[in-house]
């Protein structure tokens, strides 16, 4: 059994509110949760600028439930969490959203974060025959610095338009392997946004610091960078909304 968080939009409540747009949020490696067992600041504060815009959101933990509290300082092999868990999570949560109240289930997204952006691409490539056949699809689908490289391998068949945003000073998830899916997949367009001097994590306000607790990254054994970059975060966040006000437009 998973746990959420359910960010309802105000203005999509009440006696005769149109049914509004939903979107699931995939955290990182870092968890959903904070210290204190709460949301953590990125996950408040995207769910704030959606439900401003008029539009639900459902954060779904994908840690806590299995005894997990983080991922980023386990190597990738040893870890127990794997994308087939989270491809699941994805999917579940689409389903779940399409049957609420209050929420229009022809206009809904996914948006994930690093290790969650790599779950939205394998919750989105319809060679998983489990995705094809999902009873609940995607307008949109979208991805911050996301490892690319699995489903890039596989050969990456979008269910709907898909968003990347990356940073080409990321050494953790590369820019490049998201950069080659870029173009006209499937009937549907991927669209990169790259950033220049951006490195993981970009989107945030932290400064930027040396992780040296993560084994895996671009050089393994070395650590990866992490922190904001205040242009590429606003930056990222116009386009963001401008994509989904596109997709979800009636």
């Amino acid at each position: 059994m998973l746990s959420g968080w359910w960010f309802q939009a105000s203005s999509a409540t009440g006696a005769g509110a149109t049914p509004a747009p939903a979107i699931v949020l995939l955290h990182g490696c870092g968890g959903m949760l904070n210290r204190r067992g709460t949301p953590s600041a990125r996950i408040l504060e995207y769910a704030a600028l959606l439900n401003q815009q008029g539009w639900h959101a459902l954060a779904v933990d994908s840690l806590t439930p299995r005894g997990e509290s983080e991922l980023c300082t386990q190597r990738i092999g040893s870890r127990k969490l794997t994308q087939v868990d989270r491809r699941r999570d994805a999917l579940a949560s689409l389903k779940w959203l399409a049957t609420q109240p209050g929420v229009d289930p022809n206009r809904l997204a996914l948006l994930g974060w690093s290790h969650g952006g790599s779950a939205v691409l394998a919750a989105s490539n319809m060679d998983h025959p489990e995705v094809a056949k999902n009873t609940a699809q995607p307008r949109l689908v979208v991805a911050f610095y996301p490892g690319c490289g699995t489903e890039a391998r596989r050969g990456y068949r979008p269910v709907a338009h898909t968003l990347l945003f990356v940073g080409l000073a990321d050494d953790w998830t590369p820019a490049a392997p998201c950069q080659a899916l870029a173009g006209e997949r499937a009937g549907h367009t991927v669209r990169v946004e790259a950033y220049e001097g951006a490195y993981h994590g970009f989107d945030g306000t932290a400064s930027l610091t040396h992780r040296k607790d993560v084994p895996n990254g671009v050089n393994p054994g070395q650590g990866v960078h992490v922190g904001g970059q205040p242009a590429a975060r606003e930056q990222s966040r116009q386009t963001l909304l401008g994509a989904l006000q596109q997709a979800f437009a009636r």
